[in-house]
């Protein structure tokens, strides 16, 4: 960081009690109004907001009530901490447009809810003086009234200067999270894993009930949530050891006759699933659960599929390319690293309800163990973004 942090600037402001900052949102989106309404039940008072989108708008006279709504500019002036809760893309434009327009930073707190970035991006209102925290709220923001009570429990991201932790740790602790540190350069992989496991599986999920409602059952939820609560106990508790399903069994076959009919009903859905099986399949075989002969048979089946399926199937947009024959039987893919590529932090299929070698089915008689909502109630990107705490509608300044 060029400029030098004020820490005894932002240590005083932490400090103040019983009112001990005062807040400015810039962003009343879904995250951005649900922040500010914490931080006024921890004690904080909200001065002054800004919203662009008539939904925000509505948010801000329902979650900040009294609090005047006004441009960006004065939104800094008036506040000893300013949240700046905009979608990722836009966040680079607005700490730009905000110094460019000598906007009054200096000595204020300036906190942005983005997981994708650190606090670099911040670095042009830090020449002004600003004080620079990076607070990612890990979970799904949906605009519905119980959004401002979930934040108990859940982890924030965290990332700042070393000067300033203390004080990050102690807002998140006071909006009823858990800090957790993220070093700049991690922040982009640590969203991308956050969105892998939780905006991801909306889009499954949402696909799976699709294909279970075209088979003919009435209620697919009704279907999918023991199932899907179980397999996200499992692969939160046992990890790799949770696995279960065609793939980890190494049923080669049973995986080629999915492929078969998911190419026919769904080709945007093989995609995905032939991603995730290749996945699954690497590691099962890391973690010893498959056997390296069951893996190569898999493998083979997925060969020619490997890449997620375009808009008109999964040769692509043009149709062009080999169709091949799931079940052709050819050598081709055997010379395949199974664990190629894979992602530790991603979850698995447990779609298939029994592991034959264990037992017993993982998809039934489980707990809802998840504080999250599977839906993913988060804001689908959550409908919005995982923290994302933004509303696609705020534009930057």
């Amino acid at each position: 960081m060029d400029s030098e942090v004020n820490t005894g600037e932002a240590t005083a402001q932490a400090q103040r009690d019983p009112v001990r900052l005062r807040i400015g949102v810039i962003g009343t989106g879904r995250v951005g109004s649900a922040l500010g309404a914490v931080l006024a039940r921890a004690g904080h008072t909200v001065v002054a907001a800004s919203g662009v989108s008539e939904a925000s708008v509505r948010r801000a006279h329902s979650r900040l009530p009294g609090v005047p709504l006004c441009d960006p500019q004065q939104v800094a002036a008036r506040a000893e901490l300013v949240l700046l809760t905009v979608p990722d893309d836009a966040l680079p434009g607005l700490v730009a447009g905000l110094a460019a327009t000598g906007a009054e930073l200096a000595g204020r707190l300036l906190v942005h809810t983005s997981g994708r970035y650190g606090v670099g991006v911040l670095e042009p209102a830090v020449a002004r003086g600003a004080l620079p925290l990076a607070l990612h709220p890990v979970m799904t923001f949906t605009g519905r009234p119980d959004d401002i009570d979930r934040l108990e429990g859940i982890c924030f991201g965290v990332t700042a200067p070393d000067q300033l932790q203390p004080v990050a740790e102690a807002l998140v602790i006071e909006m009823g999270g858990e800090p957790v540190l993220i070093r700049e350069e991690d922040r982009a992989l640590y969203h991308a894993a956050l969105a892998s496991a939780a905006n991801h599986l909306v889009g499954l999920v949402a696909e799976a009930a699709d294909l279970l409602r075209s088979v003919g059952a009435a209620n697919p939820s009704r279907m999918l949530s023991p199932l899907l609560y179980a397999a996200l106990d499992n692969a939160l508790r046992l990890g790799d050891a949770g696995l279960s399903g065609p793939v980890a069994r190494g049923d080669a076959d049973t995986v080629a006759r999915h492929i078969e009919v998911l190419g026919q009903a769904s080709p945007r859905a093989l995609g995905a699933y032939v991603a995730l099986a290749r996945l699954t399949a690497g590691r099962a075989l890391a973690a010893d659960l498959l056997a390296s002969s069951d893996a190569r048979r898999l493998l083979d089946v997925l060969a020619d599929l490997a890449s997620p399926a375009g808009p008109d199937g999964p040769d692509g947009p043009d149709g062009q390319g080999e169709h091949r024959n799931p079940r052709d039987g050819s050598g081709r893919g055997y010379g395949r690293d199974p664990g190629e590529g894979r992602d530790p932090d991603q979850g698995y299929d447990r779609g298939e309800g029994r592991d034959r070698g264990e037992g017993r089915d993982r998809g039934e008689g489980r707990d809802r163990d998840e504080g999250h909502d599977p839906n993913e109630g988060h804001d689908p990107n959550e409908g919005r973004d995982r923290g994302e705490g933004h509303d696609p509608g705020e534009p930057p300044l």
